[in-house]
């Protein structure tokens, strides 16, 4: 069993919760202060009368919105607790981390085994995900961001990270499908890994070992720190 640092999921319910039902407090304030001028004179009453109505539909428009979004994050706070799972059943020389900071980004899964250093971006959608000339596809279409790019950029963010601190490193991107949607079940695109979660033991396991139990423990502090 692997040693576990984090909670996963965890950014992405407070994240989603945060964009997601923010415009109802600015809709509560628009609200009171509408309210607020009704009570001074004719004028000001017939303003605050028409900014209220205007604000109650926009209020009801942006909180339905909102609950939408916050639907999506808590979603993928699943799919990171489903892939948190197994890795939990990797070896006891591997050690993961969840929800882990670096730089300005939340990387949902930093995994650390004798084969190496690997950075995860889990993704959890409904639609068949195919590879066509270089790009990931959704049923088809492209995604509203390339879940490649993103998770290139975490790595790069943590190898500056651990580079300050003194490891210098190579740091593997991968991108996990937690709904099991990837038709190929697992290939390689631009440098990164691109699997299937229910591929994820086999696949780690397909890896020999580059770290000495020394290194896996310099690597480790320096993660806890």
């Amino acid at each position: 069993m692997a040693r576990i640092h984090g909670l996963p999921g965890e950014w992405a319910r407070v994240k989603g919760v945060v964009i997601g039902l923010w415009p109802l407090f600015v809709w509560i304030f628009v609200s009171g202060f509408s309210l607020a001028m009704m009570m001074f004179g004719t004028t000001l009453a017939a303003v605050g009368a028409m900014s209220f109505v205007i604000a109650a539909a926009l209020g009801l428009w942006t909180f339905r919105q909102g609950l939408r979004r916050v639907e999506s994050f808590f979603k993928g706070a699943k799919g990171e607790e489903r892939v948190a799972a197994i890795l939990l059943d990797l070896p006891d020389d591997c050690e993961v981390f969840h929800d882990y900071v670096a730089g300005n980004d939340h990387i949902d899964h930093v995994v650390l085994s004798p084969s190496g250093l690997y950075v995860l971006e889990t993704k959890f959608w409904n639609g068949k995900v195919s590879l066509e000339d270089g790009c990931v596809l959704v049923d088809g279409k492209l995604p509203s961001r390339s879940p490649v790019a993103q998770v290139q950029r975490e790595a790069l963010e943590l190898k500056s990270k651990l580079k300050e601190l003194g490891w210098a490193g190579y740091i593997a991107p991968v991108v996990v499908f937690a709904s099991d949607t990837f038709a190929p079940g697992c290939a390689e695109l631009q440098g990164v890994a691109i699997l299937n979660a229910a591929e994820l033991k086999s696949w780690f396991a397909g890896h020999v070992s580059i770290f000495t139990r020394m290194e896996l423990d310099r690597i480790s502090k320096l993660m806890e720190n």
